[in-house]
């Protein structure tokens, strides 16, 4: 469960949708039997008439795999920046510092396909998604070579039952202290960047 105040929950499923395929690379937990089991993998959101699938893969060596065959539910966190924010950036010196983010939680259902068919849907997908010009190269290849490395994966779908999307942005401050930290994002690193263009998006949904 994500520990989200009001003033930061975001209970609009595109601009979550947005950030996932902004930041593809989740953080997957499971619970395993003696401890947390965490990878990190890039999980494509798939969108049909409203129901959310996201699809990808891990190492036929990662056991991580083993443990959705025995528990097969799971946690993606997306990441969509992150920054230190000052309290010399507010109007009154009564403030204290605080970090802002965005993130999104996905929680579902998993399966796992070993078949070599849907491993190539997949592996297409995520191709398409992220690296077209590759897909005629890989579309090229031996097919023992592909049908090798295909053998060294597992797939998996994770039918999504449930999203909690937290813009921690100083939305909860007032509109000077909010510009102010919107314009220290934008000239700051790559991270706070990334951040300001969701400040942007919290500042014009809220107009």
């Amino acid at each position: 469960m994500l520990y989200t105040p009001s003033h930061f929950a975001v209970d609009e499923r595109e601009l979550a949708a947005q950030l996932i395929r902004a930041n593809p690379l989740a953080t997957l937990v499971s619970a395993g039997a003696a401890e947390p089991v965490v990878s990190h993998v890039p999980l494509l959101l798939v969108d049909e008439a409203g129901t959310w699938r996201l699809l990808g893969h891990v190492a036929r060596a990662n056991p991580h795999w083993e443990v959705l065959r025995a528990q097969p539910s799971a946690l993606a966190v997306f990441h969509g920046g992150d920054a230190y924010i000052s309290p010399a950036l507010y109007s009154t010196r009564k403030a204290v510092p605080t970090w802002n983010y965005a993130v999104v939680h996905v929680q579902g259902s998993v399966s796992l396909n070993h078949d070599s068919a849907t491993k190539e849907r997949v592996l297409k997908a995520l191709i398409d998604q992220h690296d077209p010009r590759y897909r005629s190269q890989w579309d090229e290849l031996d097919e023992t070579y592909r049908e090798g490395m295909k053998a060294g994966i597992v797939a998996f779908t994770i039918t999504v039952e449930r999203v909690d999307a937290k813009f921690k942005l100083s939305q909860n401050r007032p509109p000077d202290d909010f510009a102010r930290a919107l314009e220290a994002m934008e000239s700051g690193s790559d991270k706070g960047r990334m951040l300001a263009h969701w400040m942007r998006r919290v500042r014009n949904r809220k107009a």
